[in-house]
């Protein structure tokens, strides 16, 4: 699937004044994610959920509380994510429920996949006492760009950079993110597959691919920390769930 034309990358780049091997080379380095996005930063148009923060995990009657989990953070309707934007085998249907804890630092992150056949109800931990329960919040599906973390270091690129022309090469590659939003792309409290939109080192890299990621204070209010859940295409195809990783961020 092209996620942009090629007349809008030819306009955008004359407007910034990029060659077009460079914004060739640039369109390249593109992948598509979902925005998860509060009803309050939603662009205009109707979506139906496709996710939810905080309130009680719904699980099959014979699976508990994951042992040592932090809280409940997210769940997400594998059927109503956008497939074309998520370049990740993911299930086609069923639930991914995300356990992690936004203080720092957690130790580890927990995600299941509950499949859409299988009887669930919603419960808590033995102890409530023991983990944080946040609010439910409904999350909307957006779909979205974003582009590889070394793209300033590919071969066209540098050298268009090198020659002078950095700031058109910078706000050629943000407005390509952003012309699949009819302007700035909308804050999100979490964002499922593509690149991070990390605050630190990536995560995503050697060899390892961005399943989400989940802001703090989207969640909690009071807590500015990002919890990114990254593992190998082959662990999250095979839903190899416990192979995961989870990198903190402040």
């Amino acid at each position: 699937m092209a996620f942009i034309d090629d007349h809008t990358v030819a306009e955008l780049a004359e407007e910034h004044g990029v060659p077009a091997d460079v914004a060739r080379e640039l369109t390249g380095l593109l992948r598509p994610c979902v925005l998860l996005v509060a009803q309050e930063n939603l662009p205009e148009g109707s979506r139906t959920p496709a996710a939810r923060t905080g309130g009680l995990p719904a699980l099959p009657e014979d699976v508990g509380w994951p042992e040592g989990a932090g809280p409940f953070v997210l769940s997400v309707d594998c059927a109503a994510l956008p497939r074309d934007w998520v370049d990740l085998d993911l299930p086609s249907t069923g639930n991914l429920l995300f356990f992690t804890d936004f203080r720092y630092e957690p130790e580890d992150a927990v995600v299941l996949h509950v499949p859409a056949d299988v009887p669930t109800s919603e419960r808590g931990p033995e102890d409530p006492e023991d983990v944080e329960t946040y609010e439910p919040q409904p999350l909307y599906p957006v779909p979205s760009l974003t582009i590889d973390h070394d793209w300033y270091t590919a071969p066209a690129t540098t050298a268009s950079r090198e020659s002078g022309s950095a700031d058109g090469v910078e706000a050629f590659v943000q407005a390509v993110v952003d012309s699949v939003h009819d302007g700035p792309r909308p804050h999100a409290v979490a964002q499922v597959g593509g690149f991070s939109d990390q605050w630190q080192v990536p995560p995503d890299q050697d060899g390892l691919v961005l399943l989400a990621q989940i802001s703090g204070n989207g969640v909690d209010h009071d807590l500015f920390t990002l919890n990114l859940v990254v593992g190998t295409r082959e662990d999250i195809a095979a839903g190899n769930w416990s192979a995961l990783e989870v990198d903190q961020q402040c």
